[in-house]
């Protein structure tokens, strides 16, 4: 099961070097950044993963008697992972913005057209 996350991790990856490498519509090549985004979260989260593992919280019980031998998920990943989803999200929108910026400027969102036009 965790190979299928590793696997689907790379092609998100892959999938968005494409997109941000071959394709010349800004809006595309954003997309290929918002994936390349999602693919490196699922790497981390899968790395984090412990297969029968539970949350990393003690009970009382489990301090008093010290019978603290539960096999933990890792929490540092999972908090890695919330905050590049929010670092991502804004990263995005920023990138629309400019888009819609060079939109405004020169009325072609085509990366080879707003290269040649240079005013």
């Amino acid at each position: 099961m965790i190979i299928v996350n590793y696997c689907v991790s790379i092609m998100l990856i892959c999938l968005g070097l494409y997109a941000v490498t071959m394709k010349k519509d800004l809006i595309k090549v954003v997309i290929g950044l918002g994936i390349i985004d999602y693919g490196v979260n699922l790497f981390i989260v899968s790395v984090g993963f412990n297969d029968g593992g539970t949350a990393p919280i003690y009970t009382i019980a489990e301090l008093l008697n010290g019978a603290a031998s539960t096999y933990f998920v890792d929490p540092v990943p999972q908090a890695l992972t919330l905050t590049s989803i929010v670092i991502g999200a804004c990263v995005d929108a920023m990138a629309l913005a400019l888009v819609v910026m060079i939109y405004r400027k020169y009325h072609s969102i085509n990366a080879d057209d707003v290269r040649r036009i240079r005013g």
